[in-house]
């Protein structure tokens, strides 16, 4: 079957995954930008999100490589793909990254709202799944065709998955950054208690990289 993954999830110090008061000018909340500084310069995020042929190579960039093998869908909560809340008012949003979206398979989002499914260039969909996590990962493990499933954020849908003991693995990366406000990843979470283990640990010069596999 295939495997449940958190690739590239950024924290703070002080343990937050996203700061607070999102909008259009802060996707990842005020502050949250800060967060990947790692990120940024590879040479993997250079190349799938700005078409540019250069960008830094090394551990960073390992990590940041690594989240996109083999996966065939990923899953989104509804702030993760845009800053409208409560009923859609009309579908001229949409998501953050322009007509080609990164992800280029099915992504499945996590809203309590109804929508269509939207088509994007490069292979993209974006389905809104209303009945819950649970629904939405058999919906992405059946458009996944046998490659793993993505969970991409943000911090309470990753909260429920692992909550569910529904992720396999996790790779988290502590960013030298301190937000003091915003989304606590494993606030309230007992991870041990919930079958997981840190089976990696490597230091770049930007971020210190975790990945907790469920044992």
């Amino acid at each position: 079957m295939s495997r449940v993954r958190v690739e590239s999830f950024t924290l703070s110090l002080d343990g937050f995954g996203a700061g607070p008061d999102q909008d259009l000018q802060n996707p990842l909340g005020v502050g949250g930008g800060a967060l990947h500084g790692w990120l940024m310069p590879t040479q993997t995020v250079q190349q799938k999100l700005f078409g540019q042929p250069s960008g830094e190579t090394g551990i960073d960039d390992d990590f940041a490589a690594r989240g996109f093998r083999n996966v065939g869908a990923w899953i989104l909560g509804r702030n993760m793909f845009g800053p409208v809340r409560g009923p859609w008012p009309d579908e001229s949003w949409r998501g953050w990254w322009g007509e080609k979206p990164v992800y280029q398979v099915p992504v499945f989002v996590l809203t309590h709202h109804a929508r269509a499914p939207l088509v994007m260039e490069g292979g993209t969909t974006f389905y809104f799944v209303t009945e819950g996590p649970e629904v939405a990962l058999a919906r992405a493990r059946e458009a996944a065709q046998g490659q793993d499933v993505r969970v991409g954020g943000g911090v309470q849908v990753i909260q429920q998955y692992l909550r569910l003991r529904l992720i396999d693995e996790m790779h988290i990366a502590i960013s030298p950054v301190l937000l003091g406000r915003g989304e606590r990843l494993f606030e309230g979470l007992d991870l041990p208690a919930l079958g997981y283990a840190c089976t990696q640990h490597q230091t770049s010069a930007r971020a210190t990289h975790i990945v907790l596999s469920k044992q």
